[in-house]
């Protein structure tokens, strides 16, 4: 979920044609959490092979990243660490939250509520470690080259971009800003046609950049600040302050500067701010990640999700035409990939 800053921050729509030659670092999770909740059936029923295992993370995962290629976008999925454990509470929230959700999502189809049930069972999603290690088998067999991240995958993902090894870090979350990603892109997962829950109205969804220096100025604070609004308004690690939103969060930090202002100033408290601000400025990465895309075995693919998962020979070689299209981009070093 993430620090919901978006009420404060600009942005613009991109075509994919705009990444052409650009190594974009995917956060793995928040993509596969995307595939998860949206492929799904009308009831909100998740795809699975002929042995109940689900695969809608992998249906999502060949046939967006093979769109991702044929664009000639050079994608790198990170994958996360151990989360730190002041996200343990978080995650126990979300563990909840699921759990009420699949309970909910049962009774609506015993009801016959159709859309509430897909609304239900898509609040449901998890992933598993085995979806996980399936998820770096595909990608092992697509060329795609993964990081496994010491911590959080955003956090290394906007590393990657920091140093100018990616073009831009690719989440739904605005964390990737608060870690120091130079660029962010959204919607890369959930490009296209999509419907609003409970209503009848289809919106189309198109992947956005947001750059951080730009939102820096545009705000009049510095990242450190940008941190502290975060913190505010609430995080992964914190539950931030009631009734205060980013705008608000906003104004403070440009009146008093400085969270230990505000929190003086406003008499509120904070529990663990400073090392909240920490695991933002300073979080642990690594550097021992390889960024090569090669040749796809087709074969392992073919045998990987056809023979052991079920899928449609047909659409996989319509994936791997996509895959065998990117050989043009795959070495070429493109003028203005960085720009």
């Amino acid at each position: 979920m993430g620090v919901d800053i978006s009420d404060i921050i600009i942005s613009r729509e991109i075509s994919f044609s705009e990444l052409k030659g650009k190594i974009v670092a995917i956060d793995a999770y928040n993509s596969l959490y995307q595939f998860l909740s949206i492929i799904r059936q009308p009831d909100g029923t998740p795809l699975r092979d002929s042995q109940g295992r689900v695969t809608s993370h992998l249906s999502g995962l060949l046939y967006r990243t093979a769109n991702y290629l044929a664009e000639g976008i050079k994608p790198v999925y990170v994958f996360d660490g151990r989360p730190p454990d002041l996200k343990m509470r978080t995650i126990e929230e979300r563990m909840k939250i699921r759990t009420k959700a699949r309970e909910e999502w049962e009774k609506a189809l015993e009801r016959g509520e159709i859309e509430e049930a897909r609304v239900k069972a898509q609040q449901a999603s998890y992933l598993t470690k085995e979806m996980v290690e399936d998820s770096k088998k595909l990608l092992d067999y697509m060329g795609i080259p993964w990081v496994q991240a010491p911590s959080e995958g955003e956090a290394q993902a906007a590393y990657m971009a920091s140093k100018g090894d990616a073009f831009a870090s690719a989440s739904q979350d605005f964390d990737s800003l608060l870690f120091g990603a130079p660029r962010l892109v959204r919607n890369m997962a959930i490009t296209g046609r999509r419907k609003l829950p409970r209503k009848r109205v289809y919106v189309e969804v198109k992947p956005e950049l947001i750059l951080l220096e730009e939102n820096l100025r545009n705000l009049g604070v510095t990242r450190e600040q940008l941190v502290d609004i975060g913190i505010l308004v609430g995080t992964d690690y914190n539950p931030g302050v009631k009734g205060i939103g980013p705008k608000t969060a906003l104004k403070l930090i440009q009146k008093y500067g400085t969270l230990e202002k505000v929190i003086e100033e406003k008499g509120i408290t904070i529990e663990n701010y400073q090392e909240i601000r920490q695991i933002f400025l300073n979080p642990p990465v690594t550097d021992d990640y390889n960024l090569n895309w090669k040749e796809a075995n087709e074969e392992k693919l073919l045998e990987f999700l056809c023979e052991e998962h079920d899928f449609s020979r047909d659409r996989v070689m319509s994936a791997v035409e996509k895959i065998r299209s990117f050989r043009k981009y795959r070495e070429q070093k493109s003028l203005d990939a960085w720009f």
